[in-house]
């Protein structure tokens, strides 16, 4: 079973999955690594929900540390964080990663304009075409800001919420923008993230597409890490197969974990 690394608990504001429940699912499915990655988005203005993604860092280590220790002979659980990236938050976010021994950073981006496109208010406004290309600026102008992250998450997050969804959304509508961001990304030895949520939001594909991450390989990128996005611990693992699947077409002959942020090579 692929390790999973992006995993959700009631640490996050939109779950409720309690963290020994998520534990105990990866070592039920054989995982012999996984990494919980709770939200922490800074100035994320929940229009409709009132949600607060804020962690308290030494409460979460500390918790996490002791689940680590309890089931250290059943599995190995990694510390990690998904972090919401905006380009006037480095200061912030840096202070929130120095504050505890992190294995792994998720960076991410939720929100356009200090809009998260899970809300319909943007694809009201704006075509679909509109909104990803906006997105993927966003995502551009975070990479020339931070590097201290890992992995960037969910490249194409956005279209699970488009209108259309991932009808007639290819790469070349595209090309230029994500070239930036993938060459960008290598460059800076930075990985991606094949991320299983799209497939069960009605995708045809994951997040980000197959052909987003053909055109990663193709560009020389090698770090890729795989993640259910799981708020519950029934999603954990959901969607491993097709991603293996994925990689392997794309040419991929080894998957990445991250342990005190240094990447380690697993076969596929």
């Amino acid at each position: 079973m692929l390790c999973d690394c992006h995993l959700h608990t009631e640490f996050s504001a939109d779950s409720d999955a309690p963290v020994e429940d998520v534990i105990r699912q990866g070592i039920t499915l054989g995982m012999s690594h996984m990494c919980i990655t709770d939200h922490h988005d800074i100035d994320y203005d929940d229009l409709e929900e009132h949600l607060d993604f804020l962690l308290n860092p030494s409460e979460y280590y500390q918790t996490l540390s002791g689940y680590r220790e309890r089931y250290r002979e059943q599995i190995h659980l990694l510390i990690g964080v998904e972090m919401g990236l905006q380009p006037h938050l480095k200061t912030e976010v840096n202070r929130f990663i120095e504050a505890i021994p992190l294995d792994f950073v998720i960076g991410s981006s939720h929100v356009i304009d200090g809009i998260d496109p899970y809300y319909h208010t943007l694809w009201e406004q704006y075509s679909d075409e509109e909104v990803m290309t906006m997105y993927f600026e966003n995502i551009y102008q975070n990479i020339q800001i931070f590097d201290n992250f890992d992995v960037y998450g969910h490249l194409d997050y956005a279209i699970r919420y488009a209108k259309q969804k991932d009808h007639d959304y290819h790469y070349e509508k595209y090309r230029e923008i994500l070239d930036e961001i993938l060459k960008t990304l290598i460059r800076m030895d930075k990985g991606i993230e094949i991320n299983t949520a799209g497939l069960r939001k009605g995708l045809c594909s994951t997040n980000p597409s197959e052909e987003i991450i053909k055109h990663y390989k193709e560009y020389g990128g090698k770090i890729i890490t795989v993640g259910s996005d799981a708020h519950s611990p029934g999603d954990i693992g959901a969607g491993f197969e097709r991603a293996s699947q994925i990689l392997k077409k794309c040419g991929f002959k080894e998957y990445y974990i991250f342990e005190q942020r240094k990447p380690k090579a697993l076969p596929l």
